[in-house]
C-alpha cells in the first residue's frame, strides 16, 4: 500500500466508536493525511467519503487514494457542507461520520501556511488559501476587535495588552509573517516561570479559528451530520482544546433523552425525541501510552453517539458559539481590505 503512514490521534478508539461494518457508507469529515480513511476502509469491505477544504491534503492524497478505487471519495470542500456534497454524489444517508478537530499536522509543517509561529512564514492561517487571511486581520482589525479575537478563541488573559503592541507595531511597518507576530506576543507577553506554552501559542490559535470560522463550521458540519446518519448510525468527534469540546458536549446533551424531573417549582416541559444514544457518558481520553508518545494526544477528548429514529432538530442554536459585541466579521475584514 502506497503513501506516508499516518497514524491519528486514538485512531482505534475512533474506529471501534464507529462500529465500522461490510457494506457500510461513511464520511471522514477532517481528511487531512488519511489516517481515519485508511483506517475505516482496513476495518471492513466499505466506502468512505472523504472532506477537506484543503486543496493541498485532495492533492497529497491522489498518490495512494487509486488503491482503493470505488471505495474512496475524495471531496474539496469544508466540512459543513457534506450533506450537499454527498447530494451531488447520489449519496443521502450514511452509516457513520467521524471528525478529528483542529490543524493538521502537516499544515503546522509547512511554513508557507503561516499556522505556526515555530516556522516562520507568511501570515496566513486559511486552511482553504483563501482571503480574508490572518495577515489582514491582524493589518485591519483594531484593538478592541483583536481583544474580542483573542479572547473568545483564544482565552488569552493578556489579550489587551497584546492587542496594543501590535497595534503600535503595524504603525511602523506591516506585520506580514509568522516570526513578526510572535516576536510581538512574545515581547508583549513573556514567558514566566516553567510554563511550556510559548507566549504567541493562544493568539494563533485564536487567528486560526477565526480566519477559517472553524467553530461556526463545526456546529453546521454537526448538524449535517445528524441529518444524514442512518438510525444505528455513528457519530465520532475527536476535540483538541475546550471551546471545540464545549461545542460537542452540548450538542449531544441537546439530543439524549431528558433525564431531569419536574418539580413543583420547575414544571416538567415537552422535550422533542431523543436523537442520539450516548455510547459513553463521558469524554474519553487517549491512553497514557499514545499520549507519552504522541504530544497532540495530551489533550484529545472523544465522544461519540449513536442516531436514534427521532427527526433532526429544527431551527437555530448556539452550542456555545462564542457571543461578543466587539467580535468582526470575515466579510468586515475583506470589505477594509479592498479599500
Amino acid at each position: 500500500m502506497t503513501g506516508a503512514a499516518h497514524i491519528p490521534v486514538m485512531a482505534r478508539e475512533a474506529i471501534e466508536a464507529l462500529g465500522v461494518k461490510d457494506g457500510g457508507v461513511y464520511v471522514d469529515a477532517t481528511f487531512g493525511a488519511g489516517g481515519y480513511a485508511k483506517a475505516v476502509l482496513a476495518a471492513a469491505n466499505c466506502s468512505v467519503y472523504a472532506f477537506d477544504r484543503d486543496p493541498r491534503a485532495i492533492e497529497a492524497a491522489n498518490d495512494w487514494a487509486g488503491d482503493y478505487e470505488g471505495r474512496l471519495v475524495l471531496i474539496n470542500r469544508p466540512f459543513a457542507e457534506m450533506q450537499e456534497a454527498l447530494e451531488d454524489c447520489g449519496v443521502e444517508e450514511v452509516d457513520g461520520v467521524v471528525f478529528d478537530l483542529g490543524v493538521s499536522s502537516m499544515q503546522l509543517d509547512e511554513a508557507d501556511r503561516g499556522f505556526s509561529f515555530r516556522h516562520d512564514g507568511p501570515l496566513s492561517m486559511r486552511m482553504d488559501g483563501g482571503k480574508p487571511d490572518a495577515a489582514d486581520v491582524v493589518a485591519v482589525a483594531d484593538a478592541r476587535q483583536l481583544v474580542a479575537i483573542f479572547k473568545a478563541y483564544g482565552e488569552e488573559k493578556k489579550a489587551s495588552r497584546i492587542a496594543r503592541a501590535i497595534v503600535a507595531a503595524r504603525e511602523k511597518s506591516p506585520i506580514e509573517t509568522t516570526g513578526a507576530l510572535s516576536a510581538i506576543v512574545e515581547k508583549a507577553n513573556p514567558p514566566r516561570g516553567p510554563s511550556k506554552i510559548h507566549s504567541a501559542t493562544r493568539v494563533f490559535q485564536a487567528l486560526r479559528i477565526f480566519v477559517n470560522d472553524e467553530l461556526g463550521q463545526i456546529v453546521k458540519a454537526l448538524r449535517a451530520a445528524e441529518r444524514l446518519l442512518k438510525p444505528a448510525g455513528r457519530l465520532v468527534v475527536v476535540t483538541f482544546h475546550s471551546l471545540e469540546d464545549r461545542i460537542v458536549k452540548r450538542f449531544f446533551a441537546a439530543r439524549v433523552e431528558n433525564r431531569s424531573r419536574a418539580t413543583r417549582h420547575m414544571p416538567e416541559q415537552t422535550q422533542p425525541p431523543a436523537t442520539f444514544r450516548l455510547l459513553s457518558s463521558k469524554a474519553i481520553a487517549a491512553s497514557p501510552d499514545e499520549a507519552a508518545q504522541n504530544p497532540r494526544a495530551r489533550s484529545a477528548k472523544l465522544r461519540a453517539g449513536e442516531r436514534l429514529a427521532g427527526p433532526a432538530y429544527a431551527g437555530e442554536e448556539n452550542l456555545g458559539l462564542p457571543r461578543h459585541s466587539d467580535l468582526p466579521d470575515l466579510e468586515g475584514v475583506t470589505a477594509s481590505c479592498s479599500v
